[in-house]
């Protein structure tokens, strides 16, 4: 997956297509590549902005007043990192999962890999974990803000492929639970409760 870390990046909107959607009196969105986009947005859109603004005397601010914007002939260059609490709140319902706690991932949004997830936590196998593996095997991006002092992280992450992801911590964990029922002495097969069984049918082990 890539990073898109609003701290570092600038987002470049095209400013007739930006005034006409403006002048349109319609939401809009401008996604993370500067492309300005109107609803229905698709599953997985990565909007920096959404909303439906008003002309303004002054059009560095008529995004709002936590966007910084430079016009630069026919573009417009943004910067959006201090509208974070917003951008999550209209992509979250969209995002593969939520990294934007303190308490870190805590489930997935697409079924199948909430299954698996919740299926491998007997094994004490943490989100977390899993999200390294998707994030180091598979397409997509996590937008964030990301600066190192002091350290400071919070993200959303989107799969570009559900079925890929899915075959990709499915195979991860089957090979980490059966791991574990074999060298780990905590997990001896005769030992597994209920709920582990269950997950050992889940992951073809049993």
């Amino acid at each position: 997956m890539k990073k898109f870390n609003l701290f570092k990046e600038i987002i470049t909107a095209n400013k007739p297509t930006l005034l006409n959607a403006i002048n349109s009196g319609k939401v809009f969105g401008i996604n993370i590549y500067g492309e300005i986009i109107f609803e229905p947005f698709n599953e997985k859109e990565i909007l920096i902005y959404k909303g439906q603004p008003k002309i303004v005397e002054d059009f560095t601010k008529v995004l709002g007043k936590n966007y910084q914007l430079v016009e630069d002939n026919d573009r417009v260059l943004i910067k959006a990192f201090s509208n974070w609490q917003e951008i999550i709140g209209f992509n979250i319902k969209r995002a593969s999962y939520d990294d934007t706690t303190a308490d870190g991932v805590a489930e997935f949004s697409h079924k199948e890999l909430e299954d698996i997830g919740w299926q491998v936590t007997e094994f004490n196998l943490r989100y977390r974990e899993l999200v390294e593996v998707l994030e180091e095997n598979c397409e997509g991006v996590m937008i964030c803000i990301e600066q190192e002092e002091p350290y400071q992280f919070s993200g959303l992450g989107f799969l570009s492929d559900d079925k890929q992801a899915t075959k990709v911590l499915f195979d991860y964990c089957q090979k980490y639970v059966k791991d574990k029922v074999e060298n780990d002495e905590d997990f001896a097969k005769d030992e597994l409760d209920d709920d582990q069984l269950e997950a050992l049918e889940f992951f073809k082990l049993n």
